[in-house]
């Protein structure tokens, strides 16, 4: 099966758009907040909850910022007035963080504010190293202004994570809240791990920092090597369901957190493992994007992520083995 997704990644280029759609649909819940809602009630009766994504990043005019703006405002009064458990994800790029940081940090703040009012959090997605540390500063910058609901993704593959890791916990201490995932920005091997196994060793090794120094870690794999490191550390460090978080250095629980940590996967992948981890107790999270901008989030996913691929083959070939 691993083959045929490495197949459908060569041929990506020659795919035409109506087959990407076709893949698409799996993974993004549909070009309009309406979809969105509709694939969320859909889900909500498997105990899951979600971070919706407005798909679309880094823009070429600051007044572009608007069109996200105003989408997370119809998003943030949605999950009020439909009462979904659910937070958003959000790329500051998006914002217009690569062309003015100042006006990319108002959008924000004002974002947060409207967020903060529900408790609702916010999550600001990791992007390619140019704005590695750009993003990390907004969050400091954020949480200085008393802006506690946000926090950021890291990802292991960087080099640079595990100080990272140490610098935003002893920066933010029991308000460090992360997403640590494999990361899908394929960087250069001076600064990256470029392996599976060394990726995958560098994301153990991450979580247990991250867990060891109180932070919330939100696990966002859909290996089962790292799923399978993360429970047994979080046994290690007397963590799981139905247990309050036993940590001293760890935060309260928050609205609409699990006890320390949480699981999370993309929309159409690895739902079965969900599944199971939600009927044992474990709070998981589905990241749901959605937009007009699908195909060019799907293009990304299946070329710099080939087991992405792999599913969209499993779900072609042997669809009732792989429900969403």
């Amino acid at each position: 099966m691993r083959f045929i997704g490495r197949i459908i990644v060569l041929f990506l280029p020659l795919m035409p758009r109506f087959f990407i759609r076709w893949i698409s649909k799996r993974y993004v819940a549909g070009e309009t907040l309406v979809d969105a809602l509709n694939v969320m009630e859909s889900l909500s009766s498997e105990n899951t909850c979600f971070t919706v994504d407005v798909l679309g990043e880094e823009i070429n005019n600051i007044s572009e910022a608007s069109y996200f703006i105003n989408e997370y405002n119809n998003v943030l009064e949605a999950i009020v007035e439909k009462n979904i458990d659910a937070n958003i994800s959000i790329k500051p790029t998006a914002l217009g963080l690569l062309l003015d940081k100042n006006i990319a940090t108002e959008n924000l703040e004002n974002l947060l504010n409207k967020a903060a009012l529900n408790n609702i959090f916010v999550r600001l997605d990791m992007e390619d190293t140019r704005v590695t540390q750009p993003t990390i500063d907004l969050v400091y910058e954020m949480h200085n202004k008393g802006h506690k609901n946000v926090g950021t993704v890291l990802q292991a593959r960087l080099f640079r994570t595990p100080e990272d890791v140490v610098k935003i916990c002893s920066k933010l201490g029991h308000n460090a809240d992360f997403r640590i995932c494999k990361g899908i920005y394929l960087e250069p091997n001076d600064i990256a791990f470029t392996t599976y196994q060394d990726i995958v060793e560098a994301t153990n090794v991450t979580i247990d920092s991250m867990l060891q120094k109180g932070a919330y870690v939100a696990i966002a794999s859909h290996d089962e090597p790292v799923i399978n490191h993360a429970l047994n550390s979080l046994i290690k460090n007397d963590m799981g369901p139905k247990k309050s978080d036993p940590r001293d250095n760890s935060g309260p629980k928050l609205n609409g957190k699990g006890n320390g940590y949480e699981f999370q996967f993309l929309l159409g992948v690895r739902g079965d493992k969900r599944r199971k981890l939600a009927e044992e107790g474990h709070l998981t999270r589905i990241y749901l994007p959605y937009g007009s901008r699908w195909y060019e989030y799907s293009m990304r996913r299946l070329r710099e992520n080939p087991e992405i691929a792999t599913h969209v083959a499993k779900a072609f070939l042997l669809p009732w083995t792989n429900r969403r």
